[in-house]
């Protein structure tokens, strides 16, 4: 498919940057009548000028640009393969955006290229998940958001506070997983929440997260696609954003959990949304945002590609006998990376549409749990789905 009709040119020129620097590297959609060559690059760059989904949050619909402006500044010491293809167009309704959108995830995914999407308005989550349905396989989506944005299902027009109703309710279904990482109780209603543990989904609170961040490492490793709303970062350094609020991650945090999406083998989708340059006066959230990008890609840099195998002599094997499970558990460690895994049987009859899901990143916590006697939740929580 050709998906360059989607696309309109960004302000950029190489000459402009050091070679050491990311706009001295990345190959950018600049001149109308010369579409990029996508195809050797690693990781791909799309910005999105749509914003009719946003909520209290106009002008985030301009922000790709303006991270573009602080991103290729930075300095990066040999960098992956990165193509631009500039801005999306916005559609003449908001659904054929989302059409856009998922028709090119769903090309550049099929070309096993990592996509990085910038700016508007986080419902684009939607087309992000959708662009997966043709690759006829479950995956799993992480939001990092301080709330759920789940809303009551009605006919109404979609959202970035209601999106996720329309990704839980898609048929057919290939949602495997869902987790949310920083979310503020306060913000999210007691029956969502009851509903997000009924469905066997994860989720972690912004005290969790910072009494320690590397309990988000095995379930950012696990996910597909991840949805970052930067309204999750404390209103003090996310200025640009009309949603932010006086609790949040902080900027090291923020930029640590997008280093763990880039490290993540199985990440192939990142989009941040809901950054709004109007309300960003000397330009610091857009710097923070090119940060974060850069952490993906410093992340993206040290994959290992690490699938733990029986006969692979780089994972310890063990075995742990658990009471009220039928054989025992059975966890891998990386000898290189220091990850753990864990297998969870799955139906025979359901081979085909679970094996990639079944060896599961867990914590060395799930390990020492399994030897107390106990079946790890994450155990429970992937087993019960499983049937």
């Amino acid at each position: 498919m050709d998906i360059s009709i989607y696309f309109t040119p960004v302000s950029h020129s190489q000459e402009d940057y050091y070679k050491e620097q990311l706009g001295g590297n990345i190959d950018c959609y600049s001149e109308a009548d010369r579409f990029p060559d996508w195809q050797e690059s690693e990781i791909i760059l799309i910005g999105v000028k749509e914003e009719r989904g946003s909520i209290n949050n106009s002008g985030c619909g301009v922000g790709a640009d303006k991270v573009r402006e602080k991103l290729f500044k930075l300095f990066f010491d040999t960098p992956p393969q990165m193509t631009d293809l500039g801005n999306i167009i916005p559609g003449e309704t908001l659904e054929d955006t989302y059409f856009a959108v998922q028709s090119c995830v769903d090309t550049l995914i099929k070309e096993g290229k990592t996509i990085v999407l910038l700016g508007g308005s986080q419902d684009l989550t939607i087309p992000l998940y959708k662009g997966y349905e043709k690759t006829e396989q479950l995956v799993n989506l992480t939001t990092i958001d301080h709330a759920f944005d789940i809303g009551e299902a009605t006919d109404g027009p979609v959202n970035s506070e209601t999106y996720l109703s329309q990704i839980l309710l898609h048929q057919p279904s290939f949602l495997f997983n869902y987790a949310n990482l920083g979310y503020q109780t306060y913000f999210g209603s007691p029956n969502i929440i009851d509903l997000i543990d009924k469905l066997f989904f994860d989720k972690m609170r912004l005290g969790a997260i910072r009494g320690n961040i590397r309990d988000t490492e095995p379930i950012i490793r696990n996910s597909d696609i991840i949805s970052m709303d930067v309204a999750s970062i404390q209103a003090a350094d996310m200025q640009g954003c009309q949603r932010s609020t006086p609790n949040g991650l902080l900027p090291d945090e923020a930029c640590q959990l997008t280093r763990y999406a880039g490290l993540s083998e199985k990440v192939s989708c990142f989009g941040i949304f809901e950054y709004n340059p109007r309300l960003d006066a000397n330009g610091n959230s857009a710097l923070l945002v090119a940060q974060m990008i850069w952490y993906f890609i410093e992340g993206y840099t040290n994959r290992r590609n690490e699938v733990p195998k029986p006969s692979d002599e780089n994972y310890l094997k063990y075995r742990v006998p658990v009471t009220g499970a039928d054989d025992d558990l059975i966890f891998y460690k990386s000898l290189r990376t220091d990850r753990w895994w864990m297998l969870v049987p799955y139906p025979d009859a359901k081979s085909n549409r679970y094996r990639r899901l079944n060896m599961v990143p867990c914590s060395y916590q799930d390990y020492l749990i399994a030897g107390q006697d106990e079946l790890p939740e994450l155990w429970v929580k992937t087993y019960r789905k499983f049937l």
